[in-house]
């Protein structure tokens, strides 16, 4: 498993869009997706996706969730479910490539990580 978090310049709708569109067009799946207008300026969103990575031999789930409920917007970037084995937690870097997905869409909007 690995998790990134870092603060952008954008709104939470604006970054789960680039990371949606971008993840859309490399074609991986978009299991989920949602986002909530809390009022006030607020919102929070969720970004759920699967790709199959050959070099780690099974699916690895990335979840995004966008929000700025603490007075600025915040990615969070979660990959898991990529190591092959109960016993060795081992991905040959899946988890890694796949969180930082993410941080490379995001890049020119990261204030803060």
């Amino acid at each position: 498993m690995r998790k990134l978090a870092f603060k952008v310049s954008i709104t939470p709708a604006e970054a789960l869009e680039l990371v949606k569109q971008h993840h859309s067009a490399q074609g991986t799946e978009l299991i989920h997706q949602e986002l909530y207008d809390i009022g006030e300026g607020r919102a929070i969103g969720t970004l759920i996706f699967q790709k199959y990575y050959f070099r780690a031999g099974n699916r690895a789930a990335l979840v995004v969730i966008a929000d700025n409920l603490k007075g600025f917007s915040e990615v969070r970037s979660i990959a898991t479910g990529s190591s092959q084995g109960v016993i060795f937690d081992f991905d040959w870097g899946a988890a890694d490539s796949f969180a930082n997905s993410t941080r490379e869409i995001l890049k020119e909007y990261i204030l803060e990580e």
